[in-house]
């Protein structure tokens, strides 16, 4: 008897109809939507491996535990001027599902404006009626019930949500203490509850969907939503642990480029795949997609030159027009200067978003106790696989969305947007995009122009929490960056001999803070970095804050007294606060001059981790500006497509993963039409 093929084996002897380079949150979607025809076969190529079983995956408390692993592929930016000089870490997802493994679970989605600005770029049907039935094919709502809405502020639209899509999106079942409270706060600022985030508009305070499967309490994303319940087909063949090298593009006898295949590593040995009859898609992300663009030989020539690469399709917009949303967090320290047990996320230097830490109401459980205690992580596990319930099912939740103009004068938003230099020319293809960036900006956009997120626990790899204390975190995040980055490929390391590679990780330079469009993103950070200090205090959140703990508090501020001791029981909500606490320190602050956050927002701020644009979809002509077109084909070369967020000509304003699975979901439509038009025309012609 004759043993079974192997991976490589069976994929090496298929012959693809299309080809899909990262099994990624796009990628699977691509992938599995194109094999629902049985005339195509697909073959999908990812870096990393399947983690079906992973709880640092799969259970929604214990988001952030992947980052620095094995399943990140642990990119950092070149130093970053505006930063006083620092690198940041930018953890992308190497392993199947990509950053829909890693990320944490948040479900939304941006306004109607951020969509309908990419179809002024030329991106036609990618505005926000284009784009709203993908938004709903994706998505597989549980409604929360009337009793959960009163309670939580779970509110939704059923007109604008999906009903039977592979990602299930539910409201979490339990909340932390703090939430019970974010909506009056908000409610009391003037800032109104949004009872249909959905709709186009997601302004105004709301409580996060999150993509979770409601009965396990288990993360939804791209391979087990998507790949899992369709790997089973004939017709779709992934191939995991196989890291792409280059594209494959042969020239025809009329000298265009075509898009034939590709070359990649597996288990150490080089192999390829080169005669795939219809298209190669490639999915990798704002990151890898642009690296993958140039190591073929498309971009910028002089870049493409110092690296050693072949130009085969010269396009200077390639890697650039990097947008990321910025926040802000505590430097990185040296990994020694804190205990482990005070950081909570171990497995990376830096951590994720992270703001204000303020200490709270001792008596409140947080998701932080159960790093820093064995035994209380042991019994949270054992609530969790018994129940599905507890800490464990606990995700960040209290959002919201505001323009600038609710805690801002007119006047103080066209003094700043008056310091922008002189648009482009009409004839530069940077003119629309720059006129929408400022059209944003003005006083009159009711647009969602910062994110506020309250969550407990202590974020912060800086400040180390101290035992018996219990903090929570202010996060806050600028939607519409003036700055614009890009990424490319290193030049060669041995010039003339060696060409880059892609074991030579990409130069990331979001160029944060630079130029003058920069500087109108750091003084708006630091004029909303006020503002969130406000939120915290407000009646009736200021009611479980014993006080600020990062950044120090001013020495001219008075420490308030602790909250009375607690008897509330150890659940995640706790009906009140038992926090009689009368913070003389906190109303004094209101009637202080104004907090100067200026040197801690430059010090502080980091990634969202959000980066799209490097791939960017518009115009008509690569002479346009632009990477892809409407239909997301790659100028310059047939038969080659290009369908993840760095696609997104602009930053939008709501986390990335939704509008993600929907544009995988519109770009495996539009490849899935072409086909059955060339297959149609092929047929007429034999």
């Amino acid at each position: 008897m004759g043993s079974l093929p192997s991976e490589i084996d069976t994929f090496l002897s298929t012959n693809f109809t299309h080809l899909v380079i990262g099994g990624g949150t796009a990628g699977l979607v691509v992938a599995t939507r194109l094999a629902e025809n049985k005339n195509i076969t697909v073959g999908v190529l990812e870096a990393g491996q399947a983690a079906y079983d992973n709880p640092g995956i799969n259970v929604p408390g214990r988001f952030g535990e992947t980052l620095g692993t094995e399943h990140d592929w642990q990119f950092a930016t070149v130093p970053q001027p505006g930063l006083n000089g620092r690198s940041l870490p930018w953890p992308r997802g190497k392993v199947l599902g990509g950053t829909s493994a890693l990320n944490y679970m948040t479900w939304n989605r941006a306004c109607k404006e951020d969509y309908d600005a990419w179809e002024e770029l030329g991106c036609d049907g990618w505005g926000w009626e284009g784009l709203l039935p993908c938004f709903m094919k994706t998505e597989r709502l549980h409604e929360s019930s009337p009793s959960h809405q009163a309670t939580n502020s779970s509110y939704f639209n059923p007109k604008f949500h999906g009903k039977d899509g592979p990602i299930h999106s539910a409201y979490s079942s339990q909340y932390g203490a703090s939430h019970q409270y974010w909506h009056k706060t908000l409610n009391s600022l003037g800032i109104e509850t949004n009872h249909s985030h959905f709709g186009g508009s997601n302004v105004g305070a709301w409580t996060s969907l999150t993509s979770v499967e409601p009965e396990r309490r288990e993360r939804s994303y791209s391979a087990t939503a998507y790949y899992r319940p369709n790997a089973g087909r004939a017709n779709l063949v992934v191939l995991t642990g196989a890291t792409v090298q280059e594209i494959l593009l042969e020239s025809s006898p009329e000298g265009e480029w075509i898009a034939k295949g590709a070359r990649f590593v597996h288990q150490g040995s080089e192999h390829s795949v080169s005669n795939v009859s219809g298209e190669v898609i490639l999915c990798g992300g704002s990151v890898s997609s642009p690296q993958l663009l140039e190591l073929s030989g498309i971009g910028n020539p002089a870049i493409l030159k110092a690296a050693g690469i072949e130009v085969k399709v010269a396009n200077p917009a390639v890697g650039e027009n990097l947008q990321e949303h910025m926040s802000t967090t505590p430097p990185s320290p040296p990994s020694s200067s804190l205990p482990p047990s005070f950081r909570p996320f171990p497995n990376i230097h830096l951590p994720p978003v992270t703001m204000m830490v303020y200490e709270i109401d001792p008596s409140i459980p947080t998701i932080e106790s159960l790093r820093t205690s064995p035994s209380l992580a042991a019994a949270a596990d054992r609530e969790y696989e018994t129940t599905r319930s507890g800490l464990r099912t606990v995700l960040p939740s209290s959002v919201a969305y505001l323009p600038f103009s609710h805690y801002l004068p007119s006047s103080t938003i066209s003094h700043t947007i008056s310091s922008l230099p002189a648009s482009p020319p009409a004839t530069d293809p940077r003119h629309k995009r720059e006129a929408i960036l400022r059209r944003r900006f003005t006083h009159d956009q009711h647009l969602g122009q910062i994110e506020y997120n309250f969550d407990l626990s202590n974020y912060s790899a800086h400040f180390a929490s101290e035992p018996g204390k219990k903090y929570a975190t202010m996060m806050q995040m600028l939607q519409y960056p003036f700055s614009t980055g890009c990424i490319h490929i290193p030049p060669s390391r041995e010039p003339g001999s060696k060409p880059t590679a892609v074991a030579d990780k990409p130069l990331i330079d979001p160029k944060y803070y630079e130029g003058e469009g920069g500087a109108v993103d750091f003084e708006m950070m630091c004029q909303a970095q006020r503002f969130a200090d406000k939120i915290v205090r407000t009646e009736p959140l200021r009611s479980i804050i014993v006080k600020r703990v990062w950044p120090p508090l001013p020495s001219s501020y008075s420490s308030p007294s602790p909250p009375k001791a607690s008897t509330t029981p150890a659940s995640c909500a706790p009906e009140t606060a038992n926090n009689d606490q009368d913070s003389e320190e906190h109303k004094d602050q209101e009637e202080e001059e104004e907090e100067d956050f200026t040197p801690w927002v430059r010090a502080n701020t980091v990634t969202d981790w959000h980066p799209v644009g490097t791939c960017a979809m518009g115009g008509r002509s690569i002479n346009d500006g632009y990477v892809v077109d409407a239909r997301l084909r790659v100028y310059g070369v047939r038969g080659l497509r290009v369908v993840d967020a760095s696609v997104m000509p602009l930053q939008i304003s709501a986390h990335l993963q939704a509008t993600v699975y929907a544009i995988g979901e519109k770009g495996a439509g539009m490849i899935g039409e072409d086909w059955e038009k060339s297959e149609g025309v092929a047929e007429g012609v034999n």
